[in-house]
C-alpha cells in the first residue's frame, strides 16, 4: 500500500520542510497552501493521512473546518494538526473534532515523523480489520440456486446498468443489504461511496441530521448521508420506519436532487442513486397512514422481493458450504464438516433467515467440536424450535397409524422437495425411490410439484 499524505500550511518554508521529511521517509505527498486548495485536494481524492495547520487564510480555525470535512467523508483518515499559536483550548478542540495528534510549531522533526509513522500504522490496522471483516462476513455474491435467487441475479444484471430507484422487500436477515451492494458494485457508480442509513436505528430527532447534515454556529459543517453518498449510492434500510415529516423531505430530494442542511439556507445539489429496503409491507403501511403513497411510488420504480430462507431450502446446503469455508478461513481453523442433510437444519423455521444460519455456523466454529455428534448437538441445542424436537401431541397419538404415517411422509417429502428445488429426480435419488414411484406417492399425498 502506497501511503499518500496531504500537507496543508500557508507557510511555504514549513510546507517544504514537511514535504522533504515525508518523502525521505518513503511516503508520497500532496501540498496545499490555503483553505480552498486544501478543500479541492480533499474532494478530488481523499488522502491516507493529512497534516493541517490550524490557522490558514479563511479564519482562526479554518484548519478545524478542514478536519471536520475530512472526518465527515472518512472517519478512518488520521489527521495531525499543527500550529504556531498553540494553546490548550486549540489542542482540545482539535482532538474533540477527531484529530489524531496535535503538534506545536516549531516542531521536532523526529517527534513529528514518529507521529506520522504511528498515524500510518493506525490506518493500516483499521484497513486490515475491515479486510478481515469483509473476508469473514461479506460477499458480493448471492449464494444459492433457488428460483428466487436465480431471478434476483437476473434482475440485478438488468437494473445495475440503469439509474432506476429500487425497492428491496424481504424479511430481516434475508440479504437485502447484500443485494443493494451487488447493484452498486455492478453500476457505473462502483468506484464512488456506498452509504447506509438505517431508519430503524435512529432517534426521531436525528433523522434530519443523519440524512441532510448540519451547518453549526461556529461555521463548521457536519455532512449527512446524502452528501457522503454524492456520486454514489445511498441505501435507506428499513425505510418504513422513517417519520412522515422526514418522508416529505426525502420526496423532495428524489424529485429535485437537492436539499438544505439543518440550519442551512442554501440548496445543496447531489447526484445520488437511492435504494430503499424494508421488512414490512409498505402497501399496508400506507393503509395504516404510516407511509406516504406518493413517496412509495417514487421509490418503487423497480421492486426486488427476497423470499425467506424457509421458502428456499434448496439454498441451505450451498450457504452451509460457503459460510463454513469463509468462517474456517477467517478463524484459521480446519474446514468445518457440517452435515447439509441435518434434519434440525432442514426443518427449522429460520426466522432470522440467512443471518441466523451464518451465526449458527460461526457458533460451531467458535466451539470447535471434534466429532459429527458434537456438531449435531450444537445444532440441536441452537435450533430449539426444530419441529423434530417438539413433543408428540395428544392429537398425534389419537389418529390411526396409517394417518400418522401419511402426515410424516407428507412433511418429510415436502422438505426434501424444497431442498432440491422441486427436482423430482434428485429428490427420488436422495429418498431411495424410483422417479415414477415418487410421482405416485406425491400425488397420493396431495403434494403439489413445483419448479
Amino acid at each position: 500500500m502506497s501511503i499518500e499524505i496531504l500537507i496543508v500550511d500557508d507557510n511555504s518554508d514549513i510546507r517544504n520542510i514537511l514535504n522533504e521529511l515525508i518523502i525521505d521517509a518513503g511516503y508520497k505527498t500532496r501540498v496545499a497552501a490555503n483553505y480552498n486548495q486544501a478543500l479541492s485536494e480533499i474532494d478530488k481524492k481523499m488522502p491516507d493521512v493529512a497534516i493541517l495547520d490550524v490557522k490558514l487564510d479563511k479564519g482562526d480555525y479554518d484548519g478545524i473546518q478542514l478536519l471536520s470535512h475530512i472526518k465527515s467523508k472518512n472517519t478512518d483518515v488520521p489527521v495531525i494538526m499543527i500550529s504556531g499559536h498553540a494553546n490548550i483550548e486549540m489542542a482540545v478542540n482539535s482532538l474533540k473534532h477527531g484529530a489524531f495528534e496535535f503538534v506545536e510549531k516549531p516542531f521536532d522533526r523526529a517527534r513529528l515523523l514518529n507521529f506520522i509513522n504511528r498515524a500510518v500504522e493506525n490506518l493500516n490496522l483499521k484497513t486490515q480489520n475491515k479486510e478481515y471483516e469483509n473476508k469473514l462476513f461479506s460477499s458480493y455474491e448471492l449464494i444459492g440456486n433457488s428460483k428466487n435467487i436465480l431471478n434476483i441475479r437476473e434482475q440485478i444484471d438488468k437494473i445495475s446498468i440503469t439509474e432506476s430507484r429500487i425497492f428491496i422487500n424481504g424479511p430481516s436477515g434475508s440479504g437485502k443489504e447484500l443485494i443493494a451492494r451487488k447493484i452498486h458494485k455492478k453500476s457505473k457508480r462502483q468506484n464512488n461511496p456506498f452509504i447506509i442509513i438505517n431508519g430503524a436505528l435512529l432517534d426521531n430527532d436525528k433523522y434530519e441530521l443523519e440524512l441532510f447534515g448540519e451547518e453549526k454556529n461556529d461555521g463548521s459543517i457536519s455532512y449527512g448521508a446524502l452528501e457522503k453518498a454524492n456520486k454514489g449510492t445511498l441505501l435507506v434500510d428499513q425505510v418504513s420506519e422513517v417519520p412522515l415529516e422526514i418522508q416529505s423531505k426525502i420526496l423532495r430530494v428524489l424529485t429535485d436532487q437537492k436539499f438544505k442542511r439543518v440550519n442551512g439556507n442554501n440548496d445543496i445539489n447531489v447526484d445520488v442513486r437511492i435504494i430503499c429496503s424494508s421488512s414490512k409491507d409498505l402497501k399496508k403501511e400506507i393503509e395504516f397512514g404510516n407511509f406516504r403513497e406518493d413517496l412509495f411510488h417514487r421509490l418503487n420504480v423497480f421492486e426486488i422481493n427476497v423470499d425467506p430462507l424457509n421458502k428456499r431450502i434448496s439454498d441451505i446446503p450451498h450457504l452451509i458450504k460457503y459460510f463454513s469455508a469463509k468462517i474456517s478461513e477467517g478463524y484459521n481453523i480446519k474446514m468445518l464438516d457440517i452435515d447439509e442433510n441435518n434434519s434440525y437444519i432442514l426443518n427449522h423455521e429460520w426466522h432470522g433467515n440467512v443471518r441466523e444460519l451464518r451465526n449458527l455456523i460461526e457458533r460451531i466454529a467458535i466451539l470447535q467440536p471434534t466429532t459429527q455428534d458434537k456438531i449435531s448437538n450444537i445444532i440441536k441445542e441452537s435450533l430449539k424450535s426444530d419441529i423434530n424436537t417438539k413433543k408428540v401431541s395428544d392429537n398425534d397419538l389419537s389418529v390411526p397409524l396409517k394417518e400418522a404415517r401419511e402426515k410424516f411422509e407428507k412433511e418429510y417429502l415436502t422438505v426434501q422437495l424444497k431442498k432440491f428445488n422441486g427436482n423430482i429426480s434428485k429428490t427420488a435419488t436422495f429418498v431411495g425411490m424410483e422417479r415414477s414411484a415418487l410421482h405416485r406417492k406425491l400425488k397420493g399425498l396431495g403434494i403439489k410439484e413445483f419448479n
